[in-house]
Order: structure tokens, then C-alpha cells, then sequence
């Protein structure tokens, strides 16, 4: 059985950098698409940000990777202060996924800045132990690699130690789905705490099962091709294609489909196609391409 808690913690210079505004976007924005990023905005005159500052790097330093952290000088750089409305000093922001997703104000207790720190880590799903995180890593590389059975012991494993842990959830779904044992991978969301059950790891694997499971009932491509192509006011076989194209593992082509049903007639069918392309957008990961063209496509039908 996998040992788990025994990852290597990372040196302090690859944990906590001095940002300015040519490195924001690389080193918070861009960073913060693998682990959340706990940004710092001070100044050399500011009291409180003195002790914050060491207390807040203290915490970051104990989390052993699960978070990096990011000190902004507002003096230096007052285009991102004003770009993020940052009005007092320290103010302190936690990004993910290129976004920020918590933060506060002024100088606050250390015991206060640890909770704030493990607040932000299980926000993105990750265990601020270092561990746990390593192995969750070490099961996504199986499951890429095609070793779904070890990679469902090892989510499996992780879930032992972390019952709340909803990328090991997550993983552990998509095991399964990858297996082909949809039914078992509905059951695992389903067995999914409440306090977690909507978060972004677990919509998407929820969108996976239901692409999956339209994927059973898909036609062929070639013959869905050719009647689109004989009748391109078909909607439905142009729906139908799309998701064969989906079952083909030709997401990008299926988007395509479903962008032009919904410039063609975008009520049909109760707005279909608008709908399976936010399935098939949350089955992806945000930064996927198919996603950032499709989402981009689909605003300019929508508000042209």
C-alpha cells in the first residue's frame, strides 16, 4: 500500500518570490493553474506588513508546497494594485485557476494566517501536509499514463487519509470511468461529503459520466457525416454527430458541430446545443484550448 505523508518539502526559494508587474502574470496568474498562489501586497513603509509578512511566509513555508506565495511592493508595482482595486495595505489574495478565490485585510494573528492558508489549499483541493498532494500527483500520472487499476488504489488510499479530499474523489471516479465501469463511478460521487460535493473537480467528473454515457448510444460517424452534409438544416442529425464525435474522442470537432446548430436555430430542442456545450466545456479542464476557443465562439453568437 502506498505510504503516504512522505513528500519532500520544497526549498523556500521556489515557494515565496518577489513579483513585479513583467512577472505577475508567469508567476501568479499562469503559476496558479497547478496550485494556488497567495499573493502579498506591501510596502517597505507599512507597519503592519512587517509582521505579516514573515507570518504569512512562516505558514507558506509549513505547507510544504500545497501553496506558493507572491510579495507585491505597491510602491514598485501600482498598475497590479490598481488593476486587483487593492486600497490598504497588506492586503493579501489567494489565486487559482488565474483567479482569485479568497483574501483579507490588514495584519490578523498567526494563528489566523495557518487557517487562512489551509482554508485556501482545500479550497483547490489540495492537503497542505505535502503527502497527500505528491500522491495525488503520483495517481494522475498513472491514470494518464493508462494504469487506471493502480490509479484507483492509490485515490483510494488517499481518501483513507483525507475524506475530504475532492481531487482524490475526483480521481477516483474517473478511474473507473476510465475503466468502463460507469455505474461504479456514479456511485462514488454520490458517496461524496455535501461540504464538497459542488466543487469544480466533482462537476466535471459528473459531466464526464454523462458524456460517457450519450457515448453507449452514438452512431456512427461517417453515416451522421454524410446526412449532415446531404441536409445541413438537420439539426438533430448534426446533434447526433456531435456526439459521436464526442464518443470519437473528438472533442474539439464536436464543439465545432454544436457552435453552428446554435448559430443555425439556437432554441432547438430547448437550447440542446447551448447546453451539451457547457457538458462537454465542464468535462475539460479550464485551460484546455477546445474550451477557451469554444467559451469564446459561443459568447460572440451570444452578444452579437
Amino acid at each position: 500500500m502506498l505510504e503516504l505523508g512522505q513528500g519532500a518539502e520544497a526549498p523556500a526559494t521556489d515557494l515565496i518570490k518577489d513579483v513585479s508587474e513583467a512577472t505577475f502574470m508567469q508567476d501568479v496568474v499562469d503559476a496558479s493553474m497547478q496550485a494556488p498562489v497567495i499573493v502579498d501586497f506591501w510596502a517597505p513603509w507599512c507597519g503592519p506588513c512587517k509582521t505579516l509578512g514573515p507570518a504569512l511566509e512562516a505558514a507558506v513555508t509549513k505547507a510544504k508546497g500545497a501553496v506558493t506565495m507572491a510579495k507585491v511592493n505597491v510602491d514598485e508595482n501600482q498598475a497590479i494594485a490598481g488593476q486587483l482595486r487593492v486600497q490598504s495595505i497588506p492586503t493579501v489574495f489567494a489565486f487559482y485557476q488565474g483567479q482569485p478565490i479568497d483574501g483579507f485585510q490588514g495584519a490578523v494573528p498567526p494563528s489566523e494566517i495557518e487557517d487562512f492558508v489551509k482554508r485556501v489549499a482545500e479550497k483547490a483541493g489540495v492537503e497542505a501536509d505535502g503527502g497527500l498532494g505528491e500522491a495525488l500527483e503520483t495517481a494522475e500520472e498513472m491514470l494518464t499514463q493508462g494504469a487506471a487499476e493502480d490509479a484507483a488504489q492509490v485515490f483510494a488510499a488517499i481518501l483513507e487519509e483525507d475524506p475530504m479530499s475532492a481531487l482524490a474523489f475526483s480521481g477516483l471516479a474517473r478511474s473507473h470511468i476510465a475503466l468502463g465501469d460507469l455505474d461504479q463511478a456514479e456511485a462514488i460521487l454520490n458517496g461524496v461529503p455535501a461540504e464538497i460535493s459542488e466543487a469544480s473537480e466533482i462537476e466535471s467528473v459528473r459531466a464526464q459520466i454523462d458524456l460517457a454515457k450519450q457515448a453507449e448510444s452514438a452512431g456512427p460517424v461517417t453515416e451522421l457525416r454524410a446526412v449532415v452534409d446531404g441536409n445541413p438544416d438537420d439539426h438533430q442529425a448534426r446533434f447526433d454527430l456531435a456526439l459521436a464525435l464526442v464518443a470519437a474522442d473528438d472533442q474539439e470537432a464536436a464543439v465545432n458541430e454544436l457552435l453552428e446548430l446554435f448559430r443555425r436555430d439556437r432554441e432547438w430542442n430547448d437550447g440542446a446545443a447551448k447546453a451539451q456545450l457547457f457538458t462537454i466545456f465542464d468535462a475539460l479542464t479550464p485551460q484546455d484550448p477546445v474550451v477557451l476557443n469554444g467559451r469564446r465562439r459561443l459568447s460572440s453568437m451570444i452578444f452579437a
